[in-house]
């Protein structure tokens, strides 16, 4: 609607700038395409600010958002990407200055391609398909090898080679397939099911060389990611460069950078092997040789010893001590005999001296009745009795007459 003025009856600024904004509260929510420049998230605080400018024509806008609408792309959204906003256009008066308010931020052309790859992702490992708990140990040495590449492609030929040049006598079982386009997942899938279920393949391989994000996404695909989660024999994923990251990389039990990187981590290198078992002879030969010098030393000390290296002497040193005891055992044997010998001599000859036969030796005799009673006083016989006396060589009879 047109405004009456005149260089008599002038707007002043400020209400040119309220009329602006309400003009600009009547335009609603718009759908607006730009690239970020600026991009701030202050840490606690509710609202994120960025800065949409658009390149063809170098005018840049503020957009503001609610922290939860750009944590749902945060992931996928950096500053210079291309986005596409769903926002309501506001107008602050006192500064006169234009910004965005918006609801929605979706990514434009790959960003949005990841943003739906960061979603299956998501998914996917809340399900539990990339959890490390569940990733399988690759066999030491694998009597076969499954192989799913494209046909006569570089990936194929660099692990043959450098898994051949490794270990000469490793065996393959290759399955050629599309590694891009509409066909590749099926193709992919069926190759590594029929490997899983061959009986003699001890891991499977899945290699393809570099390629754009485009190139690569058969290899993200749900139904690949969940035929690698089913597989029973370990599955190395090989794809790409150090930068690509498919999904198969999270799924798979061991992810190798490259093919030629897959085929050093399944095949071990025949002439590491080879320096590893000399390492592990010379130490065991080592820990033989202290063991046999150690044992050997002791033995030696053992050895020197005196009672070792002159065993007799100790039987000669016992054997002299035996005789010192026998000899002193004697002397004090003989001691005691003669001392025994003396007190007997000494008793004999009291018990000599004190015995009856003695006192007969030198003329006294004994007197006895028949009945066998000793006379010992003069007032125990009578006159005419007959009596024995006994002498010191023998005994005859007496009688009594006074």
């Amino acid at each position: 609607m047109a405004l009456n003025t005149s260089p008599d009856a002038p707007l002043p600024v400020g209400e040119v700038s309220r009329l602006i904004g309400g003009w600009i509260d009547r335009l609603g929510a718009v759908w607006v395409e730009g690239q970020i420049t600026q991009l701030s998230r202050r840490p606690g605080q509710g609202v994120v600010f960025l800065t949409l400018r658009d390149p063809a024509h170098d005018i840049s806008v503020g957009v503001t958002c609610y922290r939860q609408v750009f944590d749902a792309v945060a992931d996928i959204v950096t500053e210079g990407a291309r986005v596409v906003v769903h926002a309501k256009p506001e107008w602050y008066a006192p500064r006169g200055q234009l910004s965005l308010r918006a609801v929605e931020i979706r990514p434009v052309g790959i960003g949005e391609l990841l943003a739906r790859l960061e979603q299956l992702k998501r998914r996917l490992g809340a399900e539990g398909l990339f959890a490390a708990d569940r990733k399988k140990p690759l066999p030491f040495l694998p009597h076969r090898v499954g192989l799913v590449c494209g046909r006569a492609s570089a990936a194929e030929r660099d692990v043959l080679e450098n898994a051949r040049r490794r270990w000469p006598a490793v065996r393959f079982e290759v399955r050629n397939v599309a590694v891009q386009g509409v066909r590749a997942v099926s193709q992919v899938v069926q190759a590594v099911q029929e490997l899983d279920e061959l009986a003699e393949v001890d891991v499977i391989i899945v290699a393809r060389g570099g390629g754009s994000v485009e190139d690569l996404l058969p290899f993200s695909d749900e139904r690949l990611v969940r035929a690698v989660a089913e597989c029973r024999t370990p599955v190395v994923s090989a794809i790409g460069h150090e930068p690509d990251a498919p999904l198969l990389d999270l799924v798979a039990d061991l992810r190798a950078s490259t093919p030629t990187d897959a085929a050093k981590k399944v095949v071990p290198d025949v002439g590491e092997e080879l320096e590893r078992v000399r390492q592990l002879r010379d130490r065991s030969l080592r820990t033989v040789r202290s063991l046999l010098e150690r044992e050997e030393r002791g033995l030696a000390h053992a050895l020197s010893r005196p009672s070792m290296e002159h065993p007799h002497r100790m039987v000669d040193q016992r054997e002299a001590e035996a005789d010192a005891l026998v000899a002193r055992s004697r002397r004090v044997l003989g001691h005691l005999l003669d001392r025994a010998d003396s007190e007997l001599a000494h008793t004999r000859a009291r018990v000599v001296s004190l015995s009856p036969a003695a006192t007969l030796e030198r003329g006294y005799a004994v007197l006895r009745r028949d009945d066998g009673t000793v006379v010992r006083s003069a007032g125990e016989v009578t006159a005419g009795e007959a009596l024995r006396a006994r002498v010191s060589e023998g005994e005859f009879a007496v009688r009594v007459t006074d």
